[in-house]
């Protein structure tokens, strides 16, 4: 099974969908399993995780309704309020869907880089990792040495980086970054998506040799059996095509392809 592990939908008439914005005219529009479909077929993809793009309940419950109506969805990563007292009574009635994989908070969005490990939020954290649920972290470099402190109080916390941290690839943000990524990657339980990345180098001049090193610096540093692929379609299309990002990780990869194209994914989401 062929699986790409982040791409996201949305419709633009949804009260709750505050993102994109209308000045991001490549995908301004609505974006829907039919119009995946395409990609998926050309590249022989079986199923995606299709990931939450807005902070609200609605956005989970609207995913999860596409799940039920598209096998090509294999599993939904949804929102939930980590800092909220009845986080326990919530994630019980959404554990029950079949297609309910993983929960992601949006903490590159928020005011507190520090959120994640605020008592509230970590209360909740305990029942993840009691029901041995994954979490998505959507983060940029600043925000990695707060998942290292994170993880060391809960190292068998199921998580993800998404993005591979999004480290500012335009402006060849290193150091800080390499650095952070290989501390987080010393943690067994925590797997990286190599993701989003064309979006974080320059949308216009982008070239395949300046994602590279990023991509072999994860893969260095987690190995392959912990790196999953995710198109994280439509975001690339501000800066490139569906074909062009598979084509960049199918290139960096000569051997491994089961895993990082689908059985990682599978294994980490149970699906």
């Amino acid at each position: 099974m062929r699986i790409d592990a982040h791409q996201h939908y949305w419709k633009l008439e949804n009260e709750w969908t505050n993102w994109p914005t209308n000045d991001l005219k490549a995908i301004y529009k609505d974006f829907l399993p039919e119009n995946l479909e395409p990609h998926l077929n050309k590249h022989q993809i079986d199923q995606t995780i299709v990931v939450q793009a807005a902070p609200k309940e609605e956005e989970t419950k609207f995913l999860l309704k596409l799940a039920e109506d598209h096998e090509s969805i294999g599993g939904v990563v949804g929102w939930l309020d980590l800092a909220d007292s009845s986080f326990l009574e919530r994630f019980t009635q959404y554990k029950q869907h079949p297609k309910f994989v993983g929960i992601r908070p949006m903490l590159q969005d928020l005011a507190d880089d520090r959120w994640i490990l605020r008592p509230d939020v970590k209360r909740n954290l305990k029942i993840l990792i009691e029901h041995d649920f994954p979490i998505d972290l959507l983060i940029y470099s600043k925000h990695l040495p707060y998942i290292v402190e994170l993880l060391a109080e809960f190292p068998t916390l199921r998580a993800v980086i998404d993005h591979c941290a999004k480290p500012d690839i335009k402006d060849q943000e290193w150091d800080a970054w390499a650095e952070g990524i290989a501390m987080v990657a010393q943690h067994p339980s925590t797997m990286c998506k190599i993701s989003g990345l064309i979006t974080e180098a320059d949308h216009q001049t982008w070239k395949p040799t300046d994602i590279q090193p990023y991509i072999e610096h994860v893969c260095q540093v987690f190995g392959s059996k912990r790196v999953m692929f995710g198109s994280d379609w439509p975001v690339c299309q501000l800066a490139g095509t569906y074909d062009e990002v598979i084509k960049i990780v199918e290139g960096t990869f000569s051997q491994d392809q089961a895993l990082v194209f689908g059985e990682n994914a599978r294994e980490f989401y149970k699906i």
